[in-house]
């Protein structure tokens, strides 16, 4: 039996040979041969094999592929070394034992749910996003055991995860025998988790995840937030129980080739988007629709059309899921093309059915909610798995890098952990150092957040700041668009949505239906993002007239924008063009971009003491606030005089209203505020002193 299995091994094994000899692709060029000949050149010790050019040459080896992988692979390799040892004897030598051949394009796909008692000893793939890798460690594949009495070797084989030492020498049966790393055999060694993609997950389901080992070159291949393609055979290793070894065991998957999913492996560059294929019929749809006038209107009807009204912010939403151009300019530094929002606003008006709508459209969208998100859940953690070995787990950001992040809730995340989006938002990447993992991962994503105001209803007399308490004032000055949602009594507007809710109740089949089918208009988006409009120079006018006209508003020292906002008009004006499919940036495009910012300050922007635009608001103090300070703290300072004397709460309040900055009211509400900031204090009844 076992002659006969040798037998048929090296029969294999002479097949294989003949196919990797005498295959040639389309152009006639000899594929495998050429690349087993460029092995030594490029320092490989690897063949990709394809598995379709397999099966179409010999379908009878591409069943015993799946079926018995471990002799296939024995057979693969050994046709390599044979083919190999022809050409570069030296090299062939050198890496006899590293020789490997991986399987591409492989066919038998399965999700991550069918990996089964079924599958054990198998060849699948299995499409997945790597959620935590190891740090590498050296794997001992053969060890070699030196007796200290007569010095032969005896050698301990790798089976599975497991050496068994050999108990006594061979020659002299003595038992004490020393490890010799001179002649052992060492390779390189990772786990890597793997779970479900979160387009896949049933409702209500947890993901399912497993564990691979990956070895050789195919260490450090793929990070967290990378979304593959794994081809591997399916191991089992017995559950290790402290008392008895249980009959329980537990899957695990040997990696044998490692593609990316919208990009095959090795083209790092090639990792766009993901699994939503648009065929060519699909195509022509999407360009249908983008040739049709009124097609920006149909865009913004078909987002969440279960939502009555609110258009400005689903246009909003809908630049944000496309975004801008990500621009890499000749210094290596990159200039942010994802646009970021904020929606703030009364309970009840639908901030979180659009957030979720969002991440269920956007190519690539998750969705968290504040209370139960930490810093390490946005960004990346270090762990230490049970073996001991330090891993690092991606948080949302990373996982959802070239895609749409929405944060709900957004006011309920504790400040030392919402501090953590602060990198992300403007440089987009996320460091992490911790447990002696020093990391910079990519997060190129949008952050979609919506939060309720700190008085339960949004207070129209007070300004942004005090509203979203306790946001910080530099993460509001990250979004490029704030949306404010009230929640006001219009007898018309209320009607209107009563009627929209109850018609959606009575008739759930044909109501709400949008005005373009859910799934093209995913693959619109997804086309939508690859397209790079370029600026034209009437664009370019409109943009710097406004930003100009911003910085000189009532001009008294009034900062209205910085080139932050002027930077988010450049991303909302780039992203409405690529949402029409155009190849630039046309007048109107810039023109919406100003609408649309000029809509978000009318809002947001205005000082309410004043009810002027002022960009202060966002920025900490309005222009108001701050020259109302300068003119206390003058005053005070006049009165107290260089002697530094005590001032009269009376007499000092008569001087302020003098000012006519300050009614008598305003006056005394400002020394409260004095005396809280510890700026002065009482020093006797109805006297102060500067602290």
């Amino acid at each position: 039996m076992i002659e006969q299995k040798q037998q048929t091994t090296s029969a294999i094994s002479d097949e294989l040979e003949s196919f990797l000899r005498g295959f040639k692709d389309r152009d006639g060029n000899y594929k495998y041969f050429d690349r087993i000949n460029n092995m030594m050149a490029s320092n490989s010790t690897f063949v990709v094999v394809d598995y379709i050019d397999l099966d179409t040459n010999n379908p009878e080896l591409t069943k015993l592929i799946t079926d018995t992988p471990d002799d296939m692979f024995d057979a693969f390799n050994k046709a390599v070394y044979s083919i190999l040892r022809e050409i570069h004897y030296d090299y062939a030598q050198e890496i006899k034992d590293k020789i490997k051949v991986r399987i591409g394009n492989y066919s038998v796909q399965k999700g991550l749910r069918e990996i089964n008692a079924d599958v054990i000893n198998k060849l699948i793939s299995v499409p997945g996003m790597v959620v935590r890798t190891s740090e590498i460690k050296p794997l001992a594949k053969k060890i070699a055991y030196a007796c200290l009495n007569c010095n032969t070797l005896n050698e301990a084989q790798l089976k599975g995860l497991t050496l068994k030492k050999p108990t006594r020498c061979t020659q002299c049966s003595e038992k004490e025998l020393e490890m010799d790393p001179e002649n052992s055999f060492f390779t390189d060694f990772q786990l890597v988790r793997l779970q479900e993609l979160p387009e896949d997950l049933p409702a209500g389901q947890l993901p399912h995840y497993v564990e691979v080992t990956v070895m050789d070159d195919l260490v450090d291949r793929c990070r967290p937030g990378d979304r593959v393609l794994l081809t591997g055979i399916v191991r089992i290793e017995q559950e290790q129980s402290v008392q008895v070894r249980t009959s329980l065991f537990r899957l695990r998957m040997e990696g044998n080739n490692i593609e990316y999913l919208g990009g095959l492996a090795g083209n790092k560059e090639g990792r766009t988007v993901d699994r939503i294929a648009i065929s060519s019929e699909d195509e022509k749809q999407i360009i249908a629709i983008a040739s049709m006038p009124d097609a920006y209107d149909k865009l913004i009807a078909s987002f969440a059309p279960h939502i009555y009204g609110h258009e400005i912010i689903k246009e909003s939403i809908l630049l944000l899921i496309v975004g801008s151009v990500t621009k890499k300019l000749a210094d290596g530094s990159n200039r942010r093309g994802d646009i970021n929002i904020f929606l703030v606003g009364d309970p009840g008006t639908a901030k979180s059915e659009m957030l979720k709508f969002a991440a269920k459209i956007a190519p690539r969208g998750l969705y968290t909610s504040g209370r139960g998100t930490t810093a390490a859940g946005l960004t990346a953690a270090v762990i230490r798995d049970k073996s001991g070995i330090m891993m690092l787990e991606a948080g949302a950001v990373v996982l959802g890098d070239q895609g749409l992040v929405c944060i709900d809730e957004f006011d309920k995340i504790k400040s030392e952990d919402r501090s953590a989006l602060h990198e992300v938002m403007e440089q987009q990447t996320c460091s992490v150092a911790k447990g002696g993992i020093v990391a910079t991962l990519n997060a190129r994503t949008s952050i979609l957040s919506a939060a309720n105001p700190r008085y339960g209803k949004y207070d129209p007399f007070r300004n942004i700041t005090e509203n979203v308490e306790p946001l910080p004032i530099p993460l509001l000055t990250r979004f490029d668009i704030i949306h404010v949602i009230r929640d006001t009594a219009e007898v018309e507007k209320d009607s209107l949505i009563a009627s929209h809710i109850l018609e959606i109740h009575r008739d759930i089949e044909h109501a709400a239906q949008p005005a373009i089918e859910i799934d093209l208009f995913r693959k619109y988006l997804a086309y939508a993002k690859q397209t790079e409009p370029k600026l034209t120079t009437e664009a370019i006018d409109i943009l710097r007239k406004y930003y100009m006209q911003m910085r000189n508003v009532d001009s008294e020292g009034m900062i209205t924008a910085t080139p932050r906002q002027l930077e988010g008009l450049v991303r909302l004006a780039t992203a409405r063009a690529r949402l029409l499919l155009k190849d630039s940036v046309e007048p109107e495009d810039a023109d919406r971009a100003v609408f649309l910012v000029s809509q978000m300050l009318a809002t947001v922007g205005i000082d309410v003491n004043t009810g002027k635009v002022d960009l202060g608001v966002l920025h900490g103090k309005p222009l108001s606030e701050t020259s109302k300070l300068k003119t206390f703290t003058d005053v005070f300072n006049g009165l107290s005089g260089e002697d530094k004397n005590d001032v009269e709460e009376k007499n000092f309040i008569n001087e302020l209203v003098k000012t006519g900055k300050f009614t008598e009211e305003e006056a005394k509400e400002f020394i409260r505020k004095a005396m809280q900031n510890g700026q002065i204090y009482e020093r006797r009844a109805g006297f102060y002193a500067k602290a």
